[in-house]
């Protein structure tokens, strides 16, 4: 399979053509700073030819496909990426930084996705409605239309296949734009689907940047629903877009995780699951739990662990098998990380970390050392703001009502970890806190099946899951028939 892409092409209508533009950008390794591939900045003009091909796709043999059929086709690009795990987590490790063995998981994360939603697609029915009188109604779930899914750099396979599975098992067609940081796995998946013999124009990827590739597509006038991941600020500005264009949007955006931790858990558990939760992807998570939320008469031998087994983590080339934190994705996280850091060494005690392993100007790599601050101010700026990278702010806290309290001081809502060994207690929190995701004695449980949603500025709609994929994915049909035979009570209108 050829792993070199075409620089100046993009995916439509079932080939790789010549993108409309002459302009390119580069995919840069972070631990290298060497160039990924070069690609096309995707134009206006690239998406409108896009969203030509998906709206015609719509009319052609992929309307008519039997349902069973659209998920043999989605089972074969599954176990296409078990067979092709190797490149595909080599692509996404040398785009954005993340260790190999991470990625790893993530192609099977995502081989697992496209399996679940192959078995969704000819168990998408309507269902019959007890209306009034001598009439019959049934109600049909149709495909929403064309889909504009613009992916985030942080987990480019597993997003990709986020996207694509359920749009495609509803019968959509669709418009990926992938984040230009880590476009490359995308393709590769891109490449897989063709060679599967997916009908011209059902898939579509279009290469670029966000304000010229991602703008052009989530304001096009011809598309019917848009997935996006990122921000939530720019989450914000692509809301506002579909208002007015009026189309659906699923929006899974920023979060501020905390975990919160009782004198009554298993700290050892808690304290290996809290290292995990900030440091797995060096921070890059959207529910990366960068709240440590303790209850204080724990909080010294708790954090005192904690420090100790972070400062033990290897941080160094993702692809040693061995790493257990890989380099920040580029140059500008890695500022905005650093600045970050530099707020808080002004509002509370560093602990550990507060800088780069080196300075980027020496050698070639954005590496970050796990950082923690303890007794930070719970309105302090690391507290109230997502900064997507290792960077832990303890808080603690003196009662389950200040912990609750404490947990949802956040404009945030996405996801919130919890330990203790009440379940009394641990259901009074995933009650009471204000978040889409809750998970007792663990960080997430992110499967599937299981809705991904969040509450606040974390978040419109529901990734994931069944309901999540109907609902964002299929629109609604109502069909009325009349069995009385008698005539209208209005009479001939002749």
């Amino acid at each position: 399979m050829n792993h070199t892409f075409p620089e100046t092409q993009v995916y439509i209508d079932g080939r790789w053509q010549d993108a409309a533009t002459t302009e390119v950008f580069e995919s840069i390794n972070p631990a290298t700073g060497l160039p990924v591939s070069s690609l096309p900045l995707g134009s206006a003009e690239d998406i409108d030819r896009a969203v030509a091909s998906a709206r015609n796709a719509l009319h052609g043999e992929w309307r008519t496909l039997d349902p069973s059929e659209r998920g043999r086709m989605l089972y074969r690009v599954a176990a296409e990426m078990r067979k092709q795990k190797e490149t595909l987590a080599l692509l996404d490790t040398s785009d954005m930084g993340k260790p190999i063995t991470d990625s790893r998981d993530n192609v099977e994360a995502g081989a697992q996705i496209f399996e679940f939603y192959a078995g969704l697609t000819d168990k998408i029915h309507g269902a019959v409605t007890p209306v009034p009188g001598e009439n019959f109604n049934y109600t049909l779930r149709e495909p929403v239309g064309v889909v504009a899914s613009i992916t985030p750099w942080n987990f480019p396979i597993w997003m990709a296949s986020m996207k694509l599975a359920p749009a495609l098992a509803c019968g959509n067609a669709v418009v990926l734009k992938p984040a230009e940081q880590s476009p490359s796995s995308a393709l590769e998946l891109m490449t897989i689907i063709d060679e599967l013999g997916f009908p011209p124009g059902v898939v579509n990827v279009v290469t670029g940047d966000g304000p010229t590739t991602g703008a052009a597509l989530a304001g096009h006038e011809a598309i019917d629903h848009i997935s996006f991941t990122g921000s939530s600020e720019v989450g914000r500005e692509v809301a506002a877009i579909a208002g007015r264009n009026l189309v659906g949007t699923t929006l899974e955006l920023g979060g501020k995780t905390p975990t919160v931790v009782f004198a009554d858990a298993d700290l050892e558990q808690a304290v290996t699951t809290a290292i995990m939760a900030i440091c797995a992807n060096q921070g890059q998570i959207c529910v990366s739990a960068s709240r440590l939320v303790i209850e204080e008469s724990i909080r010294e031998p708790f954090v005192k662990e904690f420090v100790k087994r972070v400062e033990r983590l290897k941080v160094g080339n993702p692809l040693d098998e061995d790493t257990h934190m890989g380099t920040l994705v580029d140059g500008t996280q890695y500022e905005r990380v650093m600045g970050y850091i530099e707020q808080g060494k002004k509002v509370a005690d560093l602990l550990t970390g507060g800088g780069p392993l080196h300075d980027p100007a020496d050698a070639p790599g954005y590496y970050m050392k796990p950082t923690v601050f303890d007794r930070v101010p719970a309105d302090a700026s690391i507290v109230q703001d997502e900064i997507f990278g290792p960077v832990m702010s303890v808080i603690p806290f003196t009662d389950e009502e200040e912990a609750i309290a404490l947990a949802n001081r956040t404009r945030y809502g996405l996801a919130a970890w919890i330990f203790t060994s009440d379940l009394r207690k641990a259901h009074r929190f995933a009650r009471e806190v204000e978040a889409g995701i809750v998970a007792v004695n663990r960080m997430g449980g992110f499967y599937p099946l299981t809705p991904y949603a969040g509450q606040k500025v974390s978040g419109v709609g529901q990734e994931s899951g069944i309901s999540g994929a109907i609902e964002s994915y299929t629109r609604v049909k109502s069909v009325t028939i009349n069995l009385d035979r008698e005539p209208s009570p209005w009479g001939d209108p002749r």
